[in-house]
């Protein structure tokens, strides 16, 4: 369950509406139409992984797409068949181009230490079903499923990697961008992440000094299929100006 906390906002210059405005929207749509991959053909289907990657294979660079899965860190095609069935991930071919690119909306949590609020919790590495350790010092992040708010993603972003049901999103704190790059899960993919990012407190949690670390069980994915997937998931406070990856 989620809580909206009262922060004044000209206390926190960097602190936007929860609730997309006017602006972040023609932001977001500047964003989508200055880049030269935004022109897309509509959200791809595949009835198998199998068709996936018949389709994949010739559109990608072969030492890329034959470490999917191979390469520590790296994910299979069977993963990305079902975040594409599942709506977390929509699959197009670029117009400009032709080539395919991965879409992804996903809520970024940053969660403030309640008695040092310059401190954030990041994520530091994760540990994935097939024995490999993927990193990541960035902030708790989630795919969005279809229909879902940005506040329902955070409660159950936070509920599925922290175990944690109370939390409260700063109000105010709501910031909507673009990335662009290749994918770290899907090498030689090109992918666009569409971050919707907020700043949340979270009661009870472990208050760890320096580099020490504590570590929590993924209880949200799938790891009755095909695929790798994460088990565990290790974290830590830094100060906010330490350079923090992105989602």
């Amino acid at each position: 369950m989620f809580r909206i906390k009262n922060t004044a906002t000209n206390a926190n210059p960097y602190l936007r509406p929860l609730t997309p405005s006017s602006s972040s929207v023609r932001r977001l749509r500047l964003l989508m139409s200055s880049s030269s991959s935004s022109k897309t053909t509509p959200s791809l289907a595949f009835s198998t992984p199998v068709s996936l990657s018949d389709w994949l294979k010739p559109r990608l660079p072969t030492d890329s797409f034959s470490s999917w899965g191979v390469k520590p860190g790296t994910k299979t095609v069977s993963n990305l068949w079902l975040e594409i069935s599942a709506g977390e991930t929509s699959l197009n071919l670029s117009d400009l181009h032709h080539r395919p690119i991965r879409t992804v909306h996903v809520a970024s949590v940053k969660i403030r230490h309640p008695k040092s609020p310059s401190r954030l919790l990041l994520e530091s590495r994760q540990l994935l079903s097939d024995g490999t350790v993927r990193p990541r010092h960035r902030p708790l992040s989630e795919k969005m499923k279809p229909g879902e708010t940005v506040a329902e993603a955070v409660d159950r972003a936070i509920k599925e990697e922290l175990g944690f049901h109370a939390v409260e999103i700063v109000e105010g704190s709501y910031v909507m961008k673009v990335e662009e790059g290749d994918s770290v899960s899907y090498p030689g993919l090109p992918a666009r992440y569409v971050l919707h990012t907020v700043d949340a407190l979270v009661d009870e949690l472990p208050d760890l000094e320096g580099e020490e670390e504590f570590s929590t069980e993924e209880v949200g994915e799938c790891g009755g299929v095909d695929g790798v997937f994460v088990k565990r998931h290790y974290w830590k406070w830094v100060d906010q100006g330490d350079n923090c990856g992105s989602s």
